[in-house]
C-alpha cells in the first residue's frame, strides 16, 4: 500500500484490513517521506499491530509505479504467496478482497483485478460526466492498442501470484506513474498468464488530495506505443 499525505486515511485502511476473514494477512506501507506525517502515522500502526503491519520509508516521492515495485519486491523477498496492490485513499473496497482471493485459488488466473467495468462494478456516483468518460476512453485505448481482453486495463487493485510476478520480472518495470499498471498487465498477457476480474464500486476519496497530473495523464497516453514497439519492456 503506498502512501504519500495519506495520514486520515491509512489508519481506516488498515482498520478495513485487520478486520477481513483472511488467514496470515500482512499490510505493508511503502511511504514517500510524505510531508503531513502519514509515515509516522505508518510507524505507530507498526507499533500497535506488530505482526500485521510494516513500513517501508523511502527518501523520496518518485512515482506510484516506483513505490509498488520496492512494495512488491520486499513483500517477495518475505515469502509472500499473494501480493495485494491497493491505495490507501479507500477508494479500493478492502472487503472485496476474500472474493479476489478465492478466485486467484479456484481459476488459473496469475492475477486477479478489482474491475469497475465487468457486471456488478461501477466508479464513484460523484464522478463528474468528463471523468469517467476520460476513464472510459482510457481503457478503451489501452485495449484497443495493446489488446489485453480486460475490461479495467487501467485498475490499481489487484491480487497477484508470488509466481506471476517473478514470471513477468516485476522489478525491471520501466513505467512509472498510472502507466504502470498497463504494462504489468501487458507483460502478464505477453506471459500467456490469464487474468480474471470481480467487480467492485470504486469511491472517490473523502479526504486529501488526488496524485493524478498532467505529466501522469501524457505518460499513461504514450506507454501503450511503447510497450507495442517493444521500447518498455
Amino acid at each position: 500500500m503506498p502512501t504519500y499525505n495519506e495520514r486520515e486515511n491509512l489508519p481506516v485502511a488498515v482498520e478495513r484490513l485487520t478486520a477481513l476473514p483472511v488467514a496470515d494477512l500482512h499490510v505493508l506501507v511503502v511511504d514517500d517521506n510524505s510531508p503531513d506525517g502519514t509515515g509516522e502515522v505508518a510507524d505507530k500502526l507498526a507499533v500497535d499491530l506488530p505482526n500485521v503491519v510494516s513500513v517501508l520509508h523511502r527518501s523520496e516521492k518518485d512515482g506510484l509505479g516506483r513505490a509498488y515495485i520496492a512494495g512488491i519486491t520486499k513483500a517477495l523477498d518475505e515469502g509472500a504467496d499473494v501480493v495485494i496492490q491497493m491505495d490507501a485513499d479507500l477508494s479500493h473496497p478492502a472487503e472485496v478482497i476474500p472474493a479476489m482471493l478465492d478466485k486467484l485459488e479456484s481459476t488459473d488466473a496469475g492475477v486477479v483485478l478489482g474491475s469497475r467495468y465487468v457486471a456488478g462494478g461501477s466508479t464513484a456516483a460523484e464522478w463528474k460526466w468528463y471523468r469517467k468518460a476520460l476513464s472510459g476512453w482510457a481503457n478503451f485505448y489501452v485495449n484497443l492498442i495493446l489488446r489485453l481482453g480486460v475490461k479495467d486495463a487501467t485498475a490499481g487493485f489487484k491480487a497477484w501470484k508470488a509466481d506471476t510476478l517473478r514470471a513477468i520480472d516485476v522489478a525491471s518495470i520501466k513505467s512509472n506513474g498510472y502507466s504502470f499498471q498497463v504494462e504489468m498487465n501487458y507483460r502478464t498477457v505477453k506471459k500467456g498468464i490469464a487474468i480474471a476480474e470481480v467487480p467492485i464500486r470504486f469511491e472517490e476519496r473523502t479526504k486529501g488530495a488526488s496524485k493524478m497530473s498532467l505529466k501522469v495523464q501524457l505518460e499513461s497516453a504514450a506507454m501503450p506505443w511503447k510497450l507495442l514497439f517493444g521500447r518498455a519492456v
